[in-house]
């Protein structure tokens, strides 16, 4: 399960050009590198589930159009608001139908193979891979991202299809009863959900290099900077520690 219903406000004005999911890094939009990182683990066709609900058009267009081995992909339709964690997973009770669930979130750039992650599951309690860390401090959420999580199907059943979150309805009460396994997930792992962070994860997918997208024109200087693809950076221009959109956004991280 991919989540990918956010309305990113924390990634303003970038998510006014495209859904956060379809920002890209390193050349390539969020939701694909997860569905990449789900099928490193669910090589299964039809498996793999996408939420969505804002930039829905959007993002469903982009669905119907991913070549193998990213898609076909099962999209659930938020119709009236965005579910949260938990709710998107109580709305596919019946897709899910007794089977675990590996959980990513498109936002969050943790790129890396998972079959190791889903290998290694007892199948029983949830487990979270944390980056940097395999410890928990009670009664606060995991202080780093989660780069990944695996759902028992006894707790999926548990869930409603209504606004709510994993952490708050579910993972929260199996840390405190001993039944939350956490392990320690050591490559990169960053949450796009700002332009700062966003600017980080292209910087180290890239090694430090601009990052220009397929049909971006870029006439002037970048340094430490991402020209989405169909942006133009004209003459004499010099875009530092700055994110060019192919709308004309330009948004400066300082």
């Amino acid at each position: 399960m991919v989540l990918a219903a956010g309305a990113g406000r924390r990634l303003r004005p970038l998510s006014r050009v495209r859904p956060k999911p379809l920002c890209p890094v390193d050349g390539v939009p969020l939701v694909d590198h997860a569905l990449a990182r789900a099928r490193s683990a669910v090589g299964a066709p039809g498996a793999v589930a996408v939420n969505v609900h804002h930039g829905r058009d959007q993002l469903e267009r982009h669905l119907a159009g991913l070549p193998a081995p990213l898609g076909p992909v099962h999209v659930s339709v938020e119709e009236r608001e965005a579910l949260g964690t938990a709710g998107a997973l109580g709305r596919l009770r019946p897709w899910i139908d007794g089977r675990g669930v590996l959980v990513l979130n498109a936002d969050t750039w943790a790129p890396g193979d998972l079959g190791w992650f889903v290998a290694g599951w007892d199948r029983e309690r949830v487990r979270l891979a944390v980056a940097g860390d395999d410890r928990l401090r009670p009664p606060d959420r995991p202080a780093s991202p989660v780069a990944a999580a695996l759902v028992p199907w006894s707790e999926v059943a548990k869930l409603a299809p209504v606004p709510s979150g994993l952490w708050e309805v579910s993972w929260r009460e199996q840390h405190a009863a001993g039944r939350l396994e956490v392990v320690r997930w050591d490559g990169p792992c960053l949450d796009c959900g700002t332009p700062a962070r966003y600017l980080a994860a292209n910087m180290a997918a890239s090694g430090g290099a601009p990052v220009v997208g397929p049909g971006a024109v870029v006439e002037g200087r970048l340094e430490r900077a991402v020209v989405w693809d169909g942006a133009h950076v004209a003459p004499g221009e010099e875009l530092v520690d700055a994110i060019r959109t192919d709308a004309g956004v330009t948004v400066l991280v300082r």
